[in-house]
């Protein structure tokens, strides 16, 4: 079995195609999809998702992209949303200084928001950092002093520094598709070096379609390609990669059902 723990089955690219795009990550052995919140203020359409289909769980939480659209909310309100028994975690929050779609500092306080948020609760952040490596760094190093926090640097692209900061503050870290690109080498010799109970896989579809099916949609079936390269990359059986992320995931995800043992 392998777990897609991050993507986004509320965007208009799945809009009449749920069923279909379930059915076949089932088929393709994903026992899990974690659908990843990009707006507090539409959680609700990720609640319909999730609650139309068994094995479908989701986060709460604000992007940096729209960091100054929900500035302010408080992590008292995301404690209070998480508990809907299918939220099972907070984000997807963070840095994004690639684009410039939300400002540093409301990115920054959404980032901390949401910290608190998963500190209080023990559900695990999802935590989005692009191009912001040393921000990214200083704020986590910071928020850990404060207390403990679980969390996963999704769709991993940042630098070894970082990357291995993070593990030695507690954190996973995620990949993509984009670890199956030809340009990503090093980013596959950082998930060599990475310890084998830190690692997970995610589509963070409908983007970032892995090699094979570069230039389409991505979806949550895919996540066997990630998995494949990741395998192959870390010298290890299919096998052994799907069980280990899985675990990872299950560890991490915690408030997610794992399936019971035959």
């Amino acid at each position: 079995m392998l777990i897609d723990s991050h993507c986004h089955l509320d965007f208009p690219d799945f809009a009449g195609d749920l069923d279909g795009i379930v059915a076949r990550a089932a088929s393709a052995g994903i026992g899990r999809m974690v659908t990843i919140s990009t707006r507090v203020r539409r959680l609700g359409e990720l609640i319909a998702i999730v609650e139309r289909f068994p094995n479908v769980y989701c986060s709460v939480g604000t992007h940096p992209h729209h960091a100054d659209e929900e500035d302010g909310i408080s992590p008292d309100e995301l404690v209070a949303l998480s508990k809907h028994p299918k939220v099972v975690a907070l984000g997807e929050a963070g840095l994004d200084y690639f684009y410039d779609n939300g400002s540093p500092e409301a990115q920054a306080r959404g980032f901390r928001a949401h910290i608190a948020a998963a500190r209080e609760t023990g559900l695990p952040l999802v935590i989005h950092t692009r191009e912001a490596d040393d921000d990214c760094r200083r704020i986590l190093e910071e928020e850990v002093a404060k207390g403990p926090f679980r969390a996963v640097l999704h769709c991993y692209t940042g630098g070894r520094e970082l990357g291995m900061r993070a593990i030695e503050l507690g954190l996973s870290i995620s990949f993509t598709g984009i670890l199956t690109f030809k340009k990503s080498e090093a980013l596959r010799a950082l998930a060599a070096e990475l310890p084998a109970d830190r690692i997970m896989v995610e589509t963070d579809s409908p983007y970032l379609a892995p090699g094979k099916f570069r230039g389409k949609r991505n979806e949550p079936a895919y996540v066997v390609e990630v998995a494949k390269v990741l395998a192959e990359t870390r010298g290890v059986s299919m096998e052994e990669i799907s069980r280990q992320t899985s675990e990872n995931f299950f560890r991490l995800f915690s408030k997610v059902p794992a399936p019971q043992a035959a």
